[in-house]
């Protein structure tokens, strides 16, 4: 077989190798499994690409799908790919707003979607993009045609060999597909990667994982994100069944129901799982409870190699046989690894893991970059906790005079779409991009993330979040006078608010209220409901992982003088963060400090 140097060429290695499993794609409707084989896979991207093909895609050709995780969404990617049509990969749940700007920065020309809900939510921009073509939906939708369409026509194509003939002019560094990701404005770039940006970094991610055909994954990432999507790459170069989430909150149960061998993860998922364990712990009766927390103890002191001696390995293993093999069971009993990626874990959390038998694998990577720069490895001296591993095969790296990390190699972005500008800055004359994060480098090849060069931010999650837009949305309110988000390496946004107290004062006259003070009006109930308010409409307008989920309300003064704006009146926002360190905190933690809004 030849080489693989484009994202299809995976179909002619599942063809030749794995075209007998019977489960390649897995996912629940109505309670039950519906199963794509290996052949199903195969059949559906052909007749999709010879029905695209029938309906006049052809190189260049902008289809943009947005759908949840599905066996579909897989199929629709090959299908679009063997074309030399570009495929664009949107959230389901982004604004409308940012649905307009894609549409028109991509030039979308057809549109896939999933069902009614997400068709519901740019239902009213469609009579404002004539140059979108058709739109074909994979659930009913009324007035929507189906995408079976487009399969009977791939079925009754007259010249079925002329896809294999556009396969042959495809290649390998031509564009694949335009994955907008947020910039430090909050406005969406295209990320524009080709086909060997995705092929020599899934490659070089395959070689980490102890994966073989038959092996098991779930999938509850958003496939539209580049990790995901490279994860499944993955998957399909080893012969692994994969089983779609549809509800995060299910995820436990799936787990424990298809009992995967890896995932690929975020560390707001680990902190679930972590957090819900911990609490199971405190409600054990006193016996189980001592020992269920000494267990944690002896995780919490893990070192890899034997570190720590024989006698805490003696500890480590009757914590494993007593109190770790409970988490390996409800884990599904059969995980091999956890890939840990779009945020920082706590070296706390990867310790225990660890400790328990469940490898965590921490990797660094962004959109621009197919993802992946570093990730830990299974080789002994591979893995050192704190850190986010090292270089994959074919990457180079370094640290700049400033300390940011430039990253080199085949899995670079072509660049952002429509805005060269932009690209100059990121990806230097010497082809060195710059990713915006700060750190070091230990051992002499371990990455280790220390800042963050940008403003943007990542919740716990991976979701990364621009806090400006929203401080300026924010700001149009007279009820508030200072904003700043926060939420780095949270799950989910919050903000600080110094409230407009000169305009609070007016307010409360015309209500007849009397207005007391600065700091009786941050506690005042009536106040909190009105600037709470003023939350939820700015919210209405935002992404759901931009929604500002709690505020809490300040008494103090921001100047240039005190510190926390600059002579032009940004924020510095470093200063901020250490200055309110423990009112952050509060604000995440304690009920008596926070002001939700739902």
């Amino acid at each position: 077989m030849k080489e693989i140097t484009r994202i299809f060429d995976l179909l002619e290695l599942i063809k030749n190798e794995y075209h007998a499993i019977p489960n390649l794609f897995n996912i629940k409707r109505d309670g039950k499994w519906v199963n794509y084989s290996a052949t199903d896979y195969l059949n559906y991207s052909n007749w999709l690409g010879l029905g695209l093909l029938s309906l006049g895609v052809g190189k260049g050709t902008r289809v943009a799908t947005i759908m949840n995780n599905c066996p579909e969404w897989n199929c629709f990617d090959m299908g679009i790919l063997q074309t030399g049509a570009v495929q664009v990969p949107v959230y389901p749940t982004i604004s409308e707003e940012n649905y307009r700007y894609i549409f028109n920065d991509a030039e979308i020309e057809y549109l896939i979607v999933g069902d009614q809900d997400i068709f519901s939510r740019m239902v009213n921009l469609i009579p404002h993009f004539p140059g979108i073509k058709a739109i074909f939906s994979i659930e009913p939708v009324p007035g929507i045609r189906s995408w079976t369409e487009i399969i009977e026509a791939g079925k009754n194509y007259p010249n079925p060999e002329k896809l294999e003939e556009i396969k042959k002019d495809i290649l390998p560094g031509d564009i694949a597909t335009i994955i907008y990701t947020s910039g430090t404005t909050g406005r969406p770039k295209g990320v524009m990667s080709s086909h060997n940006n995705f092929v020599t970094n899934y490659k070089a991610l395959g070689e980490i994982p102890p994966l073989k055909i038959h092996d098991r994954a779930v999938s509850f990432l958003p496939l539209c994100h580049v990790y995901e999507r490279t994860a499944g790459y993955v998957y399909q170069s080893f012969g692994v069944s994969v089983y779609y989430v549809q509800n995060i909150d299910e995820l436990g149960d799936y787990i424990r129901e298809v009992k995967p061998h890896g995932f690929a993860s975020v560390p707001r998922v680990f902190e679930k799982i972590y957090n819900r364990i911990v609490a199971k712990g405190r409600n054990l009766p006193l016996p189980m409870k001592v020992l269920f927390f000494w267990a944690l103890r002896q995780g919490h002191k893990f070192e890899l190699d034997h570190a720590r001696g024989w006698v805490y390995d003696v500890k480590l293993f009757i914590a494993n046989v007593l109190v770790f093999s409970k988490w390996r069971k409800a884990l599904g009993g059969e995980l091999k690894f956890i890939v840990s990626g779009s945020a920082s874990l706590h070296p706390r959390l990867a310790r225990i893991f660890w400790a328990a038998k469940i490898p965590i694998l921490e990797a660094y990577g962004l959109t621009e970059t197919s993802p992946g720069i570093t990730c830990y490895r299974f080789e002994p001296g591979f893995v050192k906790f704190g850190t986010v591993g090292t270089l994959l095969t074919g990457n180079q790296m370094k640290i700049a005079a400033d300390g940011e990390i430039l990253a080199k190699g085949p899995n670079i972005m072509l660049g952002y779409l429509n805005r060269p500008e932009k690209t100059a800055e990121v990806i230097d004359a010497d082809g060195w991009f710059h990713t915006g994060d700060i750190g070091m480098i230990e051992d002499g090849k371990f990455l280790k993330i220390t800042d963050r060069k940008k403003e943007i931010f990542k919740t716990s999650g991976g979701k990364y979040i621009a806090p400006q837009p929203i401080e300026q949305r924010f700001k149009e309110s007279p009820f508030i006078e200072h904003i700043m988000v926060v939420g780095d390496n949270r799950n989910y946004a919050a903000a600080i608010i110094i409230p407009n107290f000169e305009y609070l004062k007016n307010w409360c006259a015309v209500k007849g209220i009397e207005f007391v003070s600065r700091k009786w009006a941050v506690k005042n109930p009536t106040i909190i409901r009105r600037i709470r308010k003023e939350a939820e409409r700015f919210n209405q307008d935002l992404d759901q992982t931009e929604k500002i989920k709690k505020i809490r309300l300040l008494d103090a003064e921001w100047t240039p003088e005190s510190g926390e704006i600059s002579p032009t009146l940004k924020l510095r926002r470093k200063f901020i963060t250490e200055k309110y360190k423990k009112i952050i905190e509060e604000t995440y933690r304690s009920a008596e400090f926070n002001y939700r809004v739902e």
